[in-house]
């Protein structure tokens, strides 16, 4: 029992910062809606947008000592883990792929993770060098 008292914080703000990152992808399709035969920039740049703010958050929550213990369980896998679609993009890939757009769906394939990799390291990277900068 003191083992689940222990975690229940921890996965209240888990499902509470999934709803929010969650309701913002849902949001950001509905401002930028992918057509039917379209390609998913949407889910390519939520994803992009999501892993960059991971790499600032995994930067800054690692640099600030104040930060509560929840933060990082709440806004990275929470809100940002909810933000970013990853079963998504596997579905867009495979209806480009059954919709006769292999191309299309081989280049989003390799596109999505590449570019998620770039935001998450560039990012963070950005972010260190702000923080040393900000103390001189």
């Amino acid at each position: 029992m003191t083992a689940w008292r222990a975690q229940a914080p921890v996965v209240a703000v888990v499902a509470l910062g999934g709803a929010a990152g969650a309701s913002a992808r849902y949001g950001a399709s509905l401002v930028w809606p992918t057509p039917a035969d379209g390609f998913p920039w949407t889910t390519l740049g939520v994803n992009t947008v999501g892993c960059a703010l991971i790499g600032v958050l995994m930067v800054v929550v690692g640099r600030v000592r104040s930060a509560h213990r929840l933060v990082r369980p709440f806004l990275g896998t929470g809100v940002l883990g909810g933000f970013t679609t990853f079963s998504a993009y596997a579905l867009d890939v495979r209806r480009l792929v059954e919709g006769d757009r292999v191309a299309a769906g081989l280049a989003y394939l390799f596109l999505t993770p590449s570019a998620a990799l770039a935001a998450v390291g560039t990012a963070a990277w950005l972010t260190r060098r702000v923080l040393v900068w900000r103390r001189t």
